[in-house]
């Protein structure tokens, strides 16, 4: 048995046990129980003070585990880490989310949603004491919620993230590629003097997107025509502010294109060119990237780099669904190709 298994008493062998943990915690025995097994009633303030001193006595791995082993759920979690709004109505995370309760209600699971903007292990401890069977974690997040993940036995994946962690499964769209076919196609156009709208670099997709469109002209020896501007956030307003707060370079450098490393910014700048009476394409042409609804709606339509969203979230149900059956070990990275579709933004007198 390994050092933090329990007795048949709950004891484990660190010395606590049920009745330990309810007196840390000033409630019942019964209270502690059913906070540990998920069935039944306890108040949220009840249910943060236990989870507190079981998470600081190290208990609550071998008890949830020992919980989830009980009985099948047919439920899995899905869990968005993204500290701004939107989430849900996330014009990327919206859709993969929605191809994600697609494939589950196909292959008979039930879905636990839960977005967590504090980046912490709340939600998780959700999830478990929910006993699903499986974890899909999506967008960015911090180690120690993989760390902590790992010590249950419940099967997981990431999507669209990042880790240098080997045992970690994770889908992701090939941004790097992708940022190559938006340098290559504002190249093919004739421009050179391109200004640059990269989102927040400690997001796998900008930072990749924006490192394959530098890297492509680097290789051909081109680069000083480039304009790189940092957004803090990926939103249309971000998008937008950031063009205006820099409209001096910007018209200073003769800039005859912008790229963005999302639709969001590329149509907050395409909005706020519109309201400065630039001309898209005519006089500057814009670029996004992500293939959202919202590029193919505005007027002019954006040019965009597509990432297949839909694809990618159900096939992280059908490898989730092989890992709680263990009826077949996923490769621990899938890359989805990204695809260049030509817009009115970039395409003069069309």
């Amino acid at each position: 048995m390994g050092d933090n298994m329990e007795d048949k008493t709950g004891q484990n062998k660190k010395g606590l046990n049920i009745d330990g943990i309810a007196k840390l915690a000033g409630v019942s025995r019964s209270t502690v129980s059913r906070i540990i097994s998920g069935k039944g009633y306890a108040s949220p303030e009840t249910r943060q003070r236990v989870l507190a001193v079981i998470e600081k006595m190290q208990y609550k791995p071998n008890a949830v585990a020992r919980a989830m082993a009980s009985r099948r759920t047919n439920s899995i979690g899905v869990i968005v880490f993204r500290k701004t709004q939107p989430i849900v109505s996330h014009p990327v995370y919206g859709k993969l989310i929605d191809a994600i309760l697609l494939a589950a209600e196909s292959l008979g699971y039930s879905v636990f949603l839960k977005t967590d903007q504090e980046m912490s292990l709340r939600s998780t401890d959700y999830m478990l004491e929910k006993r699903v069977e499986g974890l899909i974690l999506i967008s960015r997040l911090h180690k120690n919620v993989i760390d902590y993940v790992k010590k249950f036995d419940v099967p997981y994946l990431m999507v669209n993230g990042s880790t240098d962690d080997p045992d970690v499964i994770h889908l992701v769209s090939d941004d790097v590629s992708g940022g190559r076919q938006a340098a290559a196609h504002l190249f093919g156009l004739g421009h050179r003097k391109i200004w640059i709208l990269a989102g927040p670099q400690d997001h796998r997709s900008h930072k990749l997107r924006l490192e394959g469109f530098l890297a492509w002209f680097e290789e051909r020896g081109v680069r000083q025509g480039l304009t790189v501007v940092h957004s803090p956030e990926s939103d249309f307003e971000h998008g937008r502010r950031v063009m205006a707060e820099h409209w001096d370079d910007f018209r200073r450098q003769d800039c005859t294109a912008v790229f963005a490393t999302n639709d969001m910014l590329a149509l907050g700048a395409m909005r706020e060119l519109a309201d400065r009476s630039v001309a898209v394409p005519d006089q500057v042409a814009v670029m996004g990237f992500d293939g959202t609804d919202h590029a193919a709606v505005c007027t002019p339509s954006l040019t965009t780099v597509q990432v297949d969203t839909q694809r990618m979230g159900a096939d992280a149900v059908a490898m989730l669904d092989c890992l709680v059956r263990k009826t077949g070990e996923p490769t621990r990275l899938k890359e989805y190709e990204c695809r260049l579709i030509v817009r009115q933004s970039t395409q003069k007198g069309k």
